[in-house]
């Protein structure tokens, strides 16, 4: 992945004596830039030491001009990588949904790694949200799922034996609501729970935070419309990249 280059003229002007602080004159430009789609998502930014140096600008200020576009979430840093442009954060409505058909419906290009796929016996609290013994076989299924080329969560799942007919290779390219739809699976209600803590290492390593780092969580057990539990997943998000939406009605 390259280096995008700005326009020369970009930062030309810059007003260094000023009232508007140099962080906030340099980073309105380059959100300028982004959201005008002159750098697209999937751009990588020159890194702080070198845009600092150019601009004569000391390192702190270029620090301070990016953090403000990764609180924005416009651009993410990606250990190994660098700073890279993202479409933006995903709210999500809390509807009965997948991951895939939300990064499909706002315009960035979902992809899947598959991490794990195996049968495996249901402990306790397993079988208790799928409303089966505890020993029943079960299928497990962990992915990353990435937008733009980005991840942005780690997704784990179980689901009964007999509702995960589907091929492994499907579930790279479609989201697992689509594959149990397509098995003549509807899911009807869910029971779900949003919460936060902290990043273990693999999941660091895999979404590409710091260790220890703060995730956004979710648990969900989906419900066909006779009531059956039809799956239990317990995902984590990157909360720069990812948030849930609620509307509260008053009774």
């Amino acid at each position: 992945m390259t280096v995008s280059a700005l326009p020369a003229d970009l930062f030309a002007d810059l007003d260094r004596t000023g009232p508007v602080p140099l962080w906030y004159q340099v980073s309105s430009r380059l959100e300028n830039e982004i959201t005008s789609g002159r750098l697209p998502a999937g751009s990588r930014l020159e890194n702080e030491i070198g845009l600092g140096e150019r601009l004569g600008l000391s390192r702190p200020t270029i620090r301070r001009a990016i953090q403000e576009l990764v609180d924005k979430g416009l651009v993410v840093r990606r250990r190994g990588i660098g700073t890279q442009v993202v479409h933006g954060p995903v709210t999500r409505n809390v509807e009965l949904t997948s991951l895939f058909e939300d990064l499909a419906e706002s315009g960035q290009a979902p992809t899947t790694r598959l991490l794990l796929r195996e049968v495996v016996d249901a402990d306790e609290k397993t079988a208790e949200a799928l409303g089966i013994e505890p020993g029943s076989p079960v299928d497990h299924i962990r992915r990353l799922r990435l937008a733009d080329d980005v991840p942005v969560a780690v997704l784990e799942n179980y689901l009964p034996v007999d509702l995960a007919q589907f091929a492994t290779d499907d579930l790279a390219a479609s989201g697992l609501y689509q594959l149990l739809r397509g098995q003549g699976v509807t899911m009807r209600v869910a029971k779900q729970r949003i919460g936060a803590r902290a990043a273990h290492d693999d999941e660091a390593d895999l979404l590409e935070i710091e260790a220890g780092g703060p995730l956004l969580t979710m648990t969900r057990t989906a419900y066909d419309a006779s009531g059956r539990a039809v799956e239990v997943g317990t995902h984590c998000y990157r909360p720069d990249l990812y948030s849930f939406s609620i509307t509260l009605v008053d009774k």
